[in-house]
């Protein structure tokens, strides 16, 4: 039964479907999943065409709005929009270290979570248009993990879409993950040179924290290990718009003076718990490289295999001399499984995910050059998360679509320019501009 309530400007409806865990044997299992309807309160009887958001990640569920915020308050002008928790996110069937255990071991686990990629999501999307528009086709708008899933509707539902909006969000097409590595780290290290020319204070803070982890043991507050590695990975604050002065707020005033000397004060741990902890968002963790799986080669735990090939990042090296300690971010590595005890659990569960070779292709590049339905992307430039060479080459792949390159946002432009990236992704595919 749907239930309607009202925030500021706005009538919700909380939204259940049952689809099937695995789209290929529609009669077999069923998952539930939750969306949210919103729609201006003004507009509440009217008859709507429907936007579908899809949110980034993997792992995330959609954005818990109040009101009419960043990108939703254009939205709303027009449309009836639908938030939908991707499978195993949010309110819908949830998966992480306390459910997982029902499907039986690792092994079950690892095979249960093959189900959980664009490809599936897509089919979910399908299944759940065809109950809320009764079979029109909506517009889509896909922000980072959301616009690969946008791609994957292009290639596998496109009579699905009446138009495609992406905002950071345009996948390589045949990379392996090891391709989207060797381009991310020399991004990473950009946006750390960017923010020490920003706050060159922070230069010395950064390794004054990785030297006292490097000579202590350190436990959080939830549980979490604090190692070098670990606090390293505050680098993906730097893909943001506000990122670089979050993390420098957060640095200023990470020790206190003890009877045993300076330690790391209980304030700094809280925020570096609330930051590093996956305990909101396991499948991050455990499908963020299998988003990449296609070819029939393992990603054999990419990020990290990779990260050897540049040494500038390895934090013991770099404190022998005076340089700064660069930052990652963006990539999941398998330490990570036992520093954090929301993903110790699932380590061997990761493990079988990281050796598996039998990933389904996610795109269809013949129908993408076919592609009929109009499309809009956002590219940021040198965006920290999305390699933007791979992004302009899948633009120039998928008929028809247009791009907006743009250094004026960060990946999350989409939240923090408010209605107007929105606004120019409508007009590109309107050919309005």
């Amino acid at each position: 039964m749907s239930l309607s309530y009202r925030q500021p400007g706005v009538v919700l409806t909380d939204r259940r479907f049952t689809v099937p865990l695995d789209h290929a044997d529609p009669a077999g299992e069923t998952i539930e999943l939750y969306a949210r309807e919103v729609v201006a309160s003004e507009k509440a009887g009217q008859d709507l065409p429907w936007l579908l958001y899809l949110q980034g990640g993997p792992g995330f569920g959609a954005n818990r709005f109040v009101g009419r915020p960043a990108w939703l308050g254009r939205a709303l002008k027009e449309y009836r929009v639908l938030l939908l928790d991707q499978r195993g996110t949010g309110a819908s069937t949830p998966a992480n270290r306390q459910t997982l255990p029902l499907r039986g071991g690792p092994a079950a686990q690892a095979d249960y979570l093959t189900h959980f990629r664009a490809d599936s999501i897509v089919r979910d999307c399908e299944a759940v248009r065809r109950e809320v528009t009764g079979g029109a086709p909506w517009t889509v708008l896909g922000q980072s993990f959301g616009g690969f899933c946008t791609v994957s509707y292009l290639s596998l539902a496109p009579e699905g879409l009446s138009a495609a909006l992406l905002t950071g969000g345009l996948p390589a097409l045949d990379a392996h993950a090891d391709d989207v590595y060797r381009a991310a780290y020399p991004r990473m290290e950009r946006k750390n040179a960017a923010h020490y020319a920003r706050y060159p204070q922070d230069v010395e803070r950064v390794r004054r924290i990785a030297d006292h982890l490097l000579q202590h043991e350190v436990t959080l507050p939830g549980g979490h290990r604090l190692t070098v590695e670990a606090f390293q990975t505050l680098g993906i604050l730097l893909g943001t718009g506000d990122g670089s002065h979050r993390l420098h707020h957060l640095l200023e005033d990470a020790f206190v003076p003890t009877p045993h000397g300076p330690e790391l004060s209980d304030a700094f741990q809280e925020q570096l718990q609330h930051q590093l902890s996956f305990a909101g968002h396991p499948l991050y963790a455990l499908v963020h490289e299998a988003i990449y799986g296609q070819d029939h080669r393992p990603t054999a735990w990419s990020a990290e295999r990779v990260r050897a090939e540049f040494p500038q990042f390895d934090a013991a090296k770099t404190l022998t001399g005076d340089g700064p300690l660069l930052l990652t971010g963006e990539t999941i590595h398998p330490w990570m499984f036992d520093t954090d005890p929301a993903l110790r659990p699932l380590r061997e569960t990761a493990e079988l995910l990281a050796a598996r070779t039998d990933w389904t292709p996610l795109y269809d590049p013949a129908r993408l050059a076919a592609n009929e339905v109009p499309v809009a992307a956002a590219i940021y430039h040198d965006d920290l998360y999305v390699d933007t060479a791979h992004s302009l080459r899948t633009a120039r792949a998928i008929r028809g679509l247009r791009t907006w390159v743009t250094d004026e946002f960060e990946h999350d432009g989409v939240r923090a320019g408010g209605p107007r990236v929105l606004d120019r992704l409508l007009a590109l595919v309107r050919d309005e501009a």
